[in-house]
């Protein structure tokens, strides 16, 4: 990158952990970096300050009233930031012309539309948000060849092959020597639980992960390892890697973010201390590299890594991703809908934390896949899995 030439960011999920991280990291390279535009979705609040550290041009929230709220407050401390609101200025930010770099970062499946619309708009993607390539995979990846947009994952593990491929990988899997790439799991909280004692998870007790800082609802997919599911999904769009050459490797430490094996035997990993700030200051530099305010990894203090396979009995929901999957079509958008309304009715209290899988089964049993075409198509098969799943949570409360 040109030392006179700053990237142009909108940042959509500023508000969340991946958001935060990145202003962090844009903060220390003001010289690189300009924030053009912020989204939250109702953190008016947390969104203030950081519009008031970023002083962008656009904020966006999810409701007219929020915005009405954040208008007058930014307003009254001088900025001139234009706050807007709704699905319609997400897409409109992510597009914006003086925009060269989209931090896609809001979680779930409201993240796929302006992603998609970054996409499109042939922006350079940092993709945070897996739901997009779970949901509409081969849709995205067919805008992404068409667009010419460049996309860069942002989540560790796909970071960590990412930059354990070849510098010329091509998107062709089993070309440039590539066997298989290993995809690394804490194990989350519940690693070492008794099987028995997993009926009485708390909420709070899902979301102590033991090594990262995230959010409640991705906490709760790492200790069911829907999280590590999805990623293997995830993987399979980014690398064209088919589901047989993706395996998830249990790693407690997080030292060891993914792997990459060749066909000589070679395995290729990366190492670092868990710190979202180092896939995303890989990202935004790339090819580049940056100081991300992460500290040296120490591996006389982490002494020993170890490694075992994941229990499927213990963790059904990776069994049911791989599932998904296999079936294509719209299984995995079912899979993950299912999930986004089990997990919510979880953190609410309304469902028992073992029984998060038993939903997402019921919904991949009762949708028979389907090829989706379009955009409408992935929301339709979404707003159809999330119906069923409804339905499953009311039929056990009766």
């Amino acid at each position: 990158m040109s030392a006179c030439k700053k990237r142009r960011l909108t940042v959509l999920g500023a508000s969340g952990s991946i958001g935060v991280s990145t202003l962090d990291v844009v903060a220390r390279h003001p010289e690189r970096f300009e924030v053009v535009a912020l989204s939250a979705h109702t953190r008016v609040e947390v969104l203030a300050r950081q519009c008031l550290r970023h002083r962008p041009r656009y904020a966006v929230v999810a409701s007219e009233p929020d915005a009405r709220r954040l208008s007058g407050e930014l307003a009254a401390a001088g900025l001139s930031t234009e706050v807007l609101s709704g699905p319609a200025a997400l897409a409109q930010v992510a597009m914006l012309p003086e925009v060269d770099t989209v931090m896609a970062a809001i979680v779930g499946a409201a993240g796929l539309a302006p992603t998609l619309a970054a996409v499109r708009a042939g922006k350079r993607i940092l993709l945070a948000n897996k739901e997009a390539l779970v949901m509409a995979g081969a849709l995205f990846m067919a805008e992404l060849r068409r667009s010419g947009a460049t996309l860069l994952p942002i989540d560790s593990e796909h970071n960590a092959v990412f930059q354990s491929l070849p510098a010329d990988y091509d998107g062709s899997f089993g070309r440039k020597g590539v066997r298989r790439i290993l995809l690394t799991a804490s194990g989350g909280p519940f690693l070492k639980t008794p099987l028995g004692e997993l009926a009485g998870v708390t909420p709070d007790q899902a979301c102590a992960h033991p090594n990262w800082v995230m959010g409640r609802k991705i906490s709760v997919d790492s200790a069911t390892m829907m999280n590590k599911g999805l990623e293997v999904i995830e993987a399979h769009w980014l690398f064209n890697a088919p589901a047989a050459n993706i395996e998830v490797v249990i790693h407690p430490q997080s030292v060891i973010h993914s792997l990459v094996e060749y066909a000589d035997g070679s395995v290729l990993a990366q190492l670092g201390n868990p710190d979202m700030r180092t896939p995303i200051a890989h990202a935004l530099a790339y090819p580049e590299r940056i100081d991300a305010g992460v500290a040296s990894l120490d591996l006389f203090a982490v002494a020993q890594l170890n490694f075992e396979r994941p229990d499927l009995s213990r963790f059904p929901c990776l069994a049911l991703a791989y599932q998904a999957l296999a079936a294509g079509g719209s299984a995995a958008t079912t899979l993950n809908a299912a999930n986004e309304v089990a997990v919510a009715a979880f953190l609410d209290g309304r469902l028992p934390y073992l029984a998060i899988a038993e939903v997402i089964a019921a919904v991949l049993d009762a949708l028979p896949g389907a090829a989706l075409a379009d955009l409408e198509a992935v929301q339709g098969a979404d707003q159809a899995a999330r119906a069923a799943a409804s339905a499953v949570l009311e039929r056990r409360s009766r």
